[in-house]
């Protein structure tokens, strides 16, 4: 399993380092077929009176926090709560499937809370949530399913619990 994973990173490298190998392998990818419309809501409030969380699918989670499991050719559909006022500090990011080394030295490159604060100072944004959500960016298979109808029905009554206005999704 260990070598599934270091194929994995190195295919990740390959694709940032040439950029016609991505596009090749994105072009063969057909996306699961979607049904209904496209659920977007206006915000009930001005952003500048916005609470905001971030959801990223990064991979990034706190240390002590168990990694998501990359040996799943599926990926992985579970979460995890992340807490603005210390991730930065120390932090780790389980993610095989993108080069995430510029991530490692700036992770507002994918989760921007430097940024967001910096609205927040200037009354451009309301506030953020101190508490964000990360996954894993690969569901495949029959974890689609589990992350529509368990993963993204949980993390989206704490967001509401929390009294989120606006949710930003990161990609990874």
């Amino acid at each position: 399993m260990q070598f599934s994973r270091l194929k994995n990173q190195l295919l990740a490298r390959l694709a940032t380092r040439f950029p016609a190998l991505a596009k090749k392998f994105t072009d063969s990818y057909t996306p699961r077929a979607s049904s209904g419309d496209i659920p977007w809501v206006r915000p009930a409030v001005p952003l500048h009176q916005a609470k905001l969380a971030l959801v990223t699918t990064s991979g990034i989670h706190h240390p002590e926090q168990q990694p998501f499991d990359m040996n799943d050719p599926n990926g992985d559909p579970s979460y995890r709560a992340v807490d603005s006022n210390r991730l930065f500090g120390d932090f780790t990011i389980t993610h095989d499937y993108y080069d995430h080394s510029d991530a490692d030295k700036d992770p507002n490159i994918i989760l921007p809370l430097d940024r967001l604060q910096e609205m927040v100072a200037e009354k451009k944004l309301g506030s953020l949530a101190t508490t964000h959500y990360s996954f894993m960016g690969h569901i495949d298979g029959p974890h689609i399913d589990t992350l529509i109808h368990q993963t993204a029905a949980d993390i989206a009554q704490k967001l509401l619990q929390d009294e989120v206005d606006i949710v930003l999704l990161t990609p990874g």
